[in-house]
């Protein structure tokens, strides 16, 4: 059952004088209920409804054949049946008096019903044939003070205010505001004719404190007040825009039509023609050439001072500039190719075989799909100019962007035209740059792609654009049209895998570059860097020399690094000596031998610590694997009284901080066999600690230097000193792989290392991955146990199984 009020707010509110206070009305103990669909009726207010559900319109009979009295209460919004009962209506409703009533032809009822005192519902009674309850009547708290007067005032002003700006409402309401002083008359009146949500009305008709209903409405209605205002500024603001737009519009019309007689042409219609014409000669697909045609039209109909003229230009203008369908023809020639690799660079055999299938791929297939190039590799070993080498064999262009920090999903996909200043993203912004769409492009760094909540994820932006299986029609979000990116060779850069999502990671192969042995350096900055810094400080030829000692006592003692960079650095440091030198006078020529350098550039940075860090017991040399390449790293034990607790130091991660507790586990295990007393562990302390502490060291490939290290403490045997080691340890006292191995080899042959102790599941890794050269005067030792570890760094003896053979 509902009662719905029938066009209450625009109808008016019917006021009644004398009798609407309610005080010669009542409050019966037991009433009829009349649910009411989206209205809340107040006391002191006179409303017409209308009744249409069967047991309503049985209610009004009976109720006009008694005393006419009814209770009026509102649904809750969250009932959306017919027949309401007790649970779907609010508890405090309004005491309504039935005036008058009209019957329609359809068989519902028109009722005129007066607001009298507020009620509350104590119990039901009855739901059928409707719903009728025991009620009491909510009395209004009232106290009277200076603050209520100021609210009085205050509603009343603010509610004159409202009234103003809602013409719809009779100018009978006015009238009774000027004339009401009673603070309970006055929060019925203004909470009646609020055009609120009937939550916000029932609140007001709940609150019995008459103070705080008055502060309540205070807020609603300057919220209202401000809605009211602010949209009557906005119709004026645009009132005003279109009455300034058609002057404009009749002002160049006019205008037009002087020019045509006079012959001049517009300047506006001049540059639509230009761009036309430009778009014409691009060559567009279809589906661009129609979104073009469109805009275009929209261009030549605005005006220039339009808002929209310069976002549409610039548009097209990027439509005309992008390289649609303009391609270089590929010469894939493999042996020139291989030619072009090899003066580039030297060595990287596999790097430049797996290069040259892919580019013969190419040469059957005559297109070039598939998996995107991924070089891995510590910095300076050649990654971003084996991209442009490939560009140079191939005949293409060459494009490179650097995607590392880059926080902003729209860098790569463009912002949407809506924006100010909006453009494409970097992608083809780059292929606009190269000029064709078959370009090489190269993205730096994609191990540094950085994430921002509030952004999106780049990286996952990458995703379409490097997938071969998607990018046939990349959509950038500013020109919203699909460009072919299938033609592009993609080629990536990273110092290190951990960082890259694996989503992106999966759809790249990956092509690792390790650092480069001291004679690799020797040969390359000789053909390379030399002859490139002697230019570029103004050294002509014949004027200065490096002989391969200088290079390598470069190489060896002022750079400690897997790449080429700080080793053309400190050639450079040399030549500009040198060119000051010539510059007063000193014509030379000049030859630079090993016993030269310290002359020119200071004394040696890096020596061999290795024999002196290990000259006393407790300490080991370990190999370990960075983003930078390889590098040695000494642990360090001791003991000294205490309570058998282990100390870590060295800043430590989690994993290398289990690999010392492994190791200590193991070691206790077989300190009978060490000599080491049982209750040692017990009144002693152990202290693990890894130099150069402000370096953060993590993974668990130091494990076994670690047991070495305490061993060699508690045997009180000093390391083997041109003896390095690498690998994980388990509390059984096995060796299992890690990685790396070519990048550590490398740094132990840096640091002076004679013999490698490796896990021997790493031995196909080393044998594969080594070249001859680098193992001359190095020797492998592969090993399973930890006791071959200790036996060969320590010169023990301690037994253990021999493993089976590995197939």
């Amino acid at each position: 059952m509902s009662g719905e009020s029938e066009g209450q707010e625009d109808q008016g509110l019917e006021l009644l004088e004398g009798s609407l206070s309610g005080d010669d009305i009542t409050v019966p103990k037991e009433v009829a209920i009349l649910p009411l669909k989206d209205t809340v009726v107040f006391p002191e207010t006179m409303l017409p409804l209308g009744v249409g559900q069967e047991r309503s319109v049985q209610l009004i009979d009976d109720v006009l054949g008694s005393d006419k009295l009814v209770g009026l209460f509102a649904e809750r919004d969250e009932f959306e049946g017919e027949s309401a009962g007790f649970d779907d209506i609010y508890q405090t409703g309004c005491l309504g008096k039935i005036h008058r009533m009209m019957r329609m032809p359809d068989g519902s009822i028109r009722v005129l019903v007066q607001g009298a005192k507020r009620i509350k519902i104590e119990k039901g009674l009855s739901n059928e044939p409707y719903l009728t309850a025991k009620i009491s009547p909510a009395e209004d708290k009232l106290e009277d003070s200076i603050e209520m007067q100021a609210l009085v005032h205050k509603v009343s002003s603010l509610f004159g205010r409202l009234l103003s700006h809602m013409p719809s409402f009779p100018d009978e309401l006015q009238v009774a505001l000027a004339n009401i002083d009673n603070p309970v008359s006055l929060s019925h009146l203004v909470s009646s004719t609020l055009r609120v949500k009937v939550p916000e009305k029932q609140e007001l008709l709940e609150q019995s404190v008459v103070e705080k209903r008055l502060r309540t409405l205070t807020g609603t209605l300057t919220r209202e007040l401000e809605v009211f205002e602010l949209g009557d500024k906005i119709q004026s603001e645009v009132k005003s825009q279109m009455d300034k737009s058609q002057r404009e519009y009749f002002l160049r019309q006019q205008l037009k039509a002087i020019q045509d007689e006079l012959g001049e042409s517009d300047e506006a219609t001049s540059e639509v023609d230009q761009l036309r014409e430009k778009l014409n000669e691009a060559d567009l697909p279809d589906n661009v050439q129609e979104a073009s045609d469109r805009e275009l039209a929209k261009l030549s109909k605005l005006s220039q001072m339009a808002a929209d003229w310069s976002v549409i230009r610039t548009y097209l203008d990027w439509i005309a500039d992008l390289p649609w369908n303009k391609y270089t023809e590929d010469k894939v020639d493999i042996e020139d190719a291989k030619r072009i690799l090899d003066e580039d660079h030297f060595d990287l055999e596999k790097v430049k075989d797996r290069i040259l299938e892919y580019l013969s791929v190419r040469k059957l297939r005559d297109q070039l799909s598939g998996p995107i190039l991924c070089f891995v590799g510590p910095p300076g070993v050649g990654k971003t100019s084996l991209g442009q080498s490939i560009a140079r064999a191939l005949g293409r262009e060459f494009i490179r962007i650097s995607v590392g920090g880059v926080r902003d999903e729209a860098e790569i996909r463009g912002h949407r035209r809506t924006y100010v200043g909006a453009l494409p993203g970097t992608v083809l912004r780059a292929l606009r740059d190269a000029g064709s769409s078959n370009p090489v492009f190269m993205m730096d760094e994609v191990d540094k792609i950085g994430t921002d909540a509030f952004r999106g994820d780049p990286a996952s932006a990458l995703l379409e654009v490097l997938d071969p299986e998607q990018n046939d029609s990349f959509r950038d979000h500013y020109l919203d049209l699909p460009y072919d990116l299938s033609k592009v060779l993609f080629i990536t850069t990273a110092n290190t895998l951990d960082t890259v999502p694996p989503a992106l990671r999966d759809r790249m192969e990956v092509i690792r570059l390790a650092g480069y042995t001291e004679e690799e350096k020797v040969q390359i900055a000789r053909k390379y860097l030399v002859p490139r810094q002697l230019v570029d400080n103004g050294l002509e030829e014949g004027r200065a020399e490096f002989t391969d000692a200088a290079v390598l006592d470069l190489a060896k003692y002022y750079t400690k690094e897997a790449g080429l960079r700080n080793l053309e650095r400190s050639i450079g440091a040399v030549c500009r000596k040198l060119a000051r030198k010539y510059a007063e006078g000193d014509e030379g020529p000049f030859k630079v031998d090993d016993g030269d350098i310290t002359t020119y550039i200071g004394k040696r940075i890096f020596l061999a610590e290795a024999k002196r860090r290990t000259s006393t017991s407790g300490v080991a040399t370990g190999l370990a694997w960075t983003q930078a390449g390889g590098d040695i790293l000494f642990i360090e034990s001791v003991s000294m009284p205490g309570s058998g607790k282990l100390s870590l130091t060295g800043q430590l991660g989690s994993v290398m901080k289990e690999s010392a507790e492994a190791a200590l586990s193991f070691t206790r295990s077989i300190s009978s066999s060490l000599g080491v007393k049982d209750d040692f562990f017990k009144k002693n302390d152990l202290h693990v600690h890894i130099p150069a502490g402000a370096i953060p060291k993590d993974g668990p490939s130091a494990g076994v230097t670690m047991a070495t290290s305490i061993v060699s403490m508690l045997t009180d045997r000093p390391v083997d000193s041109g003896l390095a080691m690498t690998g994980e340890i388990t509390l059984t006292g096995q060796v299992l792989p890690v990685g790396g191995i070519k990048e550590k080899v490398l740094a132990a042959k840096r640091a002076g290392i004679s013999k490698i102790l490796m896990p021997a599941h790493n031995q196909n890794d080393a044998e594969e991955d080594i070249p001859p050269d680098l193992r001359e005067n190095l020797e492998l030792v592969y090993v399973d146990r930890i006791e071959e570890v200790l036996n060969h760094a320590l010169a023990l003896d301690l037994p253990f199984e021999v493993p089976e053979p590995l197939e």
